[in-house]
């Protein structure tokens, strides 16, 4: 049950990242809070079936400067792919969505942060 929870909350923060950057026109806009919700849920969905692929031939990320600007491309291939399914969510071309990507990452980094300080996370 506690990892249910944590899931929840996990899609939660996923969510109210997105709207965030929505909000703040980082790249991308979202119709609301149920719309980023759904789509947190699905790029979950869609990345982890990326990184299956990824693994199944044989390609990896690496570490370091390199690993990052990969995991980066990634994510923003992702987010517009994702966006061409969701109706609500509308990405800005693709740097557009590595400005989104990159703003998602920054913001749920802290505020996983602030979440892991409050002991929530």
């Amino acid at each position: 049950m506690e990892i249910l929870i944590s899931i929840v909350v996990n899609f939660l923060v996923a969510a109210l990242v997105i709207v965030i950057v929505g909000r703040l026109d980082l790249g991308l806009t979202v119709a609301g809070f149920g719309t980023a919700f759904v789509a947190a849920v699905f790029i979950a969905i869609v990345g982890g079936i990326f990184s299956l692929l990824f693994g199944l031939l044989g390609i990896s990320s690496a570490g370091g400067l390199i690993g990052a600007i990969t995991n980066v491309i990634v994510a923003a291939i992702v987010l517009i792919f994702s966006a061409s399914l969701l109706p609500g969510l509308k990405v800005y071309g693709f740097g557009g969505a590595i400005l989104a990507v990159i703003a998602i990452g920054l913001i749920g980094w802290i505020i996983n942060g602030l979440l892991g300080w409050v002991a929530i996370l």
